[in-house]
């Protein structure tokens, strides 16, 4: 399957990255968002990526956005690559919805980082064609993609995913479809533990985070790197792990469910565990 036609609904941070790399592959891409004005920023966030890029010897920024659609809906296309927010029951209608408009034989994708793709799956009549395709974030940048089959994913489904994320310049690895997947099982506890070692007062979050820079060789510290993330979003993961392994070491720390309902989100806010102009 070389799917010529990509929907990807959602164009936030993980969403245009996604388009901006499918797009540079050279396919045709209609992005979707319910969100007043989200389409319209996730394309000026394409075009400053892509102007960087380019300035790297990248490719020329209006070839790759003109294959690039902002559409009002969903669209029939070969694939569907959902990023939206990391809430169960959004995704769920948008499978739903997808599955009664594109063809039967597209494939339909979730970037979750976290919900189960069995619960996505069977949202449609088409469980074998159910997949996930997590990303990692900054998406043009990163070569990972964690590729996620549910017991009802097809070897064909999977065998396809695994072939687009290698024509995208990306490294497919599969994963099977456990709560938080293998990335987010192995760095949320790490992020939450970041945050109570913060909250407990054990050092400053500059001391924390040069620690794991340092001390682990990471590009960047756990509170920095939820700070990017989003706080809610890691709050979503941990609530998704707790529930699913049924163990309290997964329950979000207290500083993270503060810092969230305090509207202080990380970078997208404005304000985090740092301050960003």
């Amino acid at each position: 399957m070389r799917f010529e036609h990509v929907l990807v609904v959602g164009a936030g941070q993980m969403g245009a990255g996604i388009a901006q790399v499918v797009a540079s592959s050279g396919r045709r891409v209609s992005l979707y968002d319910a969100a007043p004005g989200a389409t319209e920023r996730g394309l000026a966030t394409m075009r400053r990526s892509l102007e960087k890029l380019a300035d790297k010897g990248g490719a020329d920024p209006d070839d790759v956005l003109a294959r690039v659609t902002a559409v009002e809906g969903l669209v029939a296309a070969h694939l569907l690559i959902e990023a939206v927010v990391e809430d169960a029951a959004v995704k769920e209608a948008i499978f739903g919805e997808a599955d009664a408009i594109l063809p039967p034989d597209a494939i339909l994708a979730s970037n979750t980082s976290s919900i189960p793709i069995a619960t996505l799956a069977a949202a449609t009549s088409r469980p074998d064609r159910v997949i996930g395709m997590h990303f990692f974030n900054p998406v043009p940048v990163l070569k990972l993609v964690e590729v996620i089959r549910a017991p009802t994913t097809s070897d064909e489904t999977t065998a396809a995913i695994v072939a687009l994320a290698r024509d995208l310049g990306k490294e497919p690895a599969e994963a099977n479809d456990f709560p938080g997947f293998v990335s987010n099982r192995i760095l949320m506890p790490f992020i939450n533990e970041a945050a109570y070692a913060l909250q407990d007062g054990v050092a400053e979050a500059e001391a924390i985070d040069t620690i794991a820079r340092l001390g682990f060789a990471h590009p960047l510290g756990p509170l920095a790197l939820a700070d990017l993330i989003g706080l809610d979003t890691c709050v979503a993961i941990m609530n998704v792990l707790h529930a699913g392994l049924g163990d309290a070491k997964y329950a979000p720390c207290p500083l993270l469910v503060e810092h969230v309902e305090a509207g202080r989100l990380g970078r997208k806010s404005g304000r985090g565990f740092y301050v960003y102009g």
